[in-house]
């Protein structure tokens, strides 16, 4: 293959780590010329970024607030992407951009439940309604939940999330940060997801650290309360690296056309 470029785009991108991941890859695949950059971008920005990038580019990594605008922008979608109504993957081909959302695969590798396995609960609780969110519950349904709770400050705001969720076939509540009636919704919950940042999950650290299963999609600061919390508990914990790094698996295949090398990735992690 000769020299191609990649970059995951995005404000703010300074922190993030998919060039350690990709490059991981890419080396290990023997695709020594190939590059993988942050290039800084807004929602508004996507379309002009996008349409000055030329044939020597195979895909973007995209991340907030971008990933309805690259939704948006792109020729055709996948059906998860549909589903979600983000996508975080553009994929460049010779017949126009791709868009997918590889962080239903993020959610599902970070819990274990790859390949068509199910999390063998009926119930979960979300912290969020934003695009993460929305990703999640997709992932979720797919993996047999059957209802969620959707945690928010601002119900008005949850509308998109809820209608994703019960698209997906997942009975919905939408919950305010109360704690008692979190805790009411924990106790029935086998699985909870955490993607609001570390300092508006913390109050509620301690009750979402009684369910089983927890994601918190955070990985930065690490370890965040709610981490803490689930590790004293000795629940089963997974980071937004989990997610990263399963979410990037796929990112690399649609790009390189390659399997993914996943030790090589995961060690580039550590």
């Amino acid at each position: 293959m000769r020299a191609r470029k990649a970059a995951v785009i995005g404000t703010p991108i300074e922190h993030s780590r998919s060039p350690q991941l990709h490059l991981a890859a890419y080396a290990a695949l023997g695709l020594s010329d190939w590059s993988y950059e942050r290039l800084e971008c807004d929602a508004d920005g996507v379309p002009a970024l996008v349409s000055s990038l030329g044939q020597e580019w195979v895909g973007l990594s995209v991340t907030m607030p971008a990933k309805v605008a690259a939704l948006e922008v792109a020729d055709t979608r996948t059906a998860r992407a549909e589903a979600v109504g983000a996508a975080n993957t553009l994929v460049h081909s010779a017949h126009g951009w791709l868009a997918d959302c590889t962080d239903v695969d993020g959610v599902l590798g970070a819990l274990g439940v790859e390949g068509g396995a199910s999390l063998q609960t009926e119930r979960a609780v979300v912290l969020g309604a934003g695009g993460t969110a929305r990703a999640v519950v997709v992932a979720l349904a797919s993996a047999g939940v059957q209802a969620v709770d959707l945690v928010v400050r601002d119900e008005a705001r949850a509308g998109g999330t809820v209608r994703c969720a019960e698209r997906a076939g997942l009975r919905t509540r939408v919950l305010t940060f109360e704690r008692a009636e979190v805790a009411r919704a924990c106790r029935d919950a086998g699985v909870a997801v955490n993607t609001v940042p570390a300092r508006a999950a913390a109050p509620l650290a301690d009750v979402l650290a009684s369910v089983p299963r927890v994601l918190d999609v955070i990985y930065d600061p690490w370890p965040t309360p709610l981490g803490t919390a689930v590790l004293a508990a000795g629940g089963r914990l997974a980071s937004g690296l989990d997610m990263l790094l399963h979410q990037a698996y796929g990112q690399v295949e649609l790009f390189t056309g390659l399997p993914a090398p996943r030790e090589a990735m995961a060690a580039a992690l550590k």
